[in-house]
């Protein structure tokens, strides 16, 4: 369906990735957002019609009827709804939102719709997911570890980070629980907790973290008795965020302050826009490693997969808007494609099972330079 009709919900710097590359892939585009002037951008630049409106109301029913695939790319506390709503409407989708409700609350629906919605498909989760999916089916995994960070190539004192992310979408990774399984028992642990440096050729030690990325792998392989993953930062960014997190700074609940009720979070997510906001041109990179261990034909076996990825200069495209966003793309096709046609909510590592989708997923991320190394 070459000339097939998408609207992607979200025209943030992923989300504008992901609607470029649609349209430079033969397809008619739409962006949605609230920002007048990102749409505006994508208009003039790249021929791209966009509508100004939010997705939070049953509005959103009408706003995609006449499309054939929906690509979620909103914040994520607006992901579940906005999920709900699509599949409501009968559409198909692929959403990459990383909501904090369980999705697949969501599949029964979706079933009787008969529509498909691919979930969690960014890198991290999404191709960390497929990577483990396409192994899992074809070996005896006992470990999987998951290595992701996107970074600034300059460090700024005092986060040293900034992103491509709504900053109330980087406040739950330091405060959502993280969940992992460590010799066949499920543990659940603070976020940003067991900090480690690990080393990277070309970059130097990095600190990793525990943070709640398994999601679906940990219902998905319940036979897998070890499995982790942890977000990549700066050395002794944890201890910042630690401080902040238990001074009360990421606190939901609401506090009086000269006679006004405010949210802790909201006034530090607001702080940290500027500190956080990465300027035009700026460089950053992604990094990710997937570490998985087994038994396959009788033998011992480790498979790693290492990616690094920088902003890509001449489309002007930030390195976490390429390797997310890409991903989204690539499982977007293979649905419009007829490669992939299930009905229900799927989540990436079901499917990366068929090897056809796995080597179509690698294939069209490295058509745009997203390069998976193996050894």
């Amino acid at each position: 369906m070459m000339h097939a009709k998408i609207i992607v919900l979200g025209a943030g710097l992923v989300g504008k990735a992901i609607a470029i590359d649609l349209m430079r892939s033969g397809y008619q585009v739409t962006a949605v957002d609230l920002n007048e002037q990102v749409l505006q951008e994508l208009d003039h630049k790249f021929a791209i019609p966009g509508i100004r409106s939010d997705f939070t109301g049953d509005h959103l029913l009408d706003l995609v009827r006449d499309f054939d695939l929906v690509i979620g790319a909103a914040p994520g506390q607006h992901g579940f709804g906005m999920m709900e709503r699509v599949i409501r409407a009968g559409k198909h989708m692929v959403d990459i939102s990383f909501c904090p409700e369980d999705y697949m609350k969501l599949a029964p629906l979706a079933r009787e719709k008969g529509v498909t919605v691919v979930a969690d498909m960014g890198i991290a989760p999404g191709m960390c997911n497929a990577i483990l999916g396409y192994h899992a089916k074809r070996m005896q995994v006992d470990s999987y570890r998951c290595l992701v960070g996107g970074l600034p190539v300059s460090r700024q004192w005092p986060l040293e980070y900034k992103s491509s992310w709504s900053p109330m979408d980087c406040i739950e990774e330091y405060t959502r629980p993280a969940r992992f399984r460590k010799q066949g028992k499920d543990v659940v642990k603070p976020a940003l907790s067991d900090p480690e440096p690990v080393e990277f050729d070309g970059i130097g030690v990095l600190e990793a973290w525990n943070s709640d990325g398994l999601r679906s792998l940990l219902t998905s392989f319940p036979e897998i008795p070890d499995m982790v993953e942890k977000t990549l930062r700066y050395t002794g960014t944890a201890k910042y965020l630690r401080v902040l997190r238990e001074l009360g700074y990421f606190s939901t609940d609401e506090v009086e302050v000269n006679g006004k009720l405010i949210r802790p979070v909201d006034l530090t997510a607001a702080l940290l826009v500027p500190i956080f906001k990465l300027e035009k041109g700026e460089m950053e990179f992604t990094v990710m490693r997937v570490e998985i261990q087994g038994r396959e034909g009788g033998k011992e076996i480790q498979y790693v997969y290492d990616l690094y990825d920088e902003y890509h200069a001449d489309t002007d495209t930030l390195s976490m808007a390429r390797t997310t966003g890409y991903t989204c793309t690539g499982i977007a096709g293979m649905i419009l494609n007829g490669m992939l046609s299930i009905p229900g909510v799927i989540p990436p590592e079901r499917v990366a099972m068929k090897e056809e989708n796995f080597r179509y997923l690698l294939e069209h991320l490295k058509a745009r330079g997203v390069n998976y190394f193996i050894s």
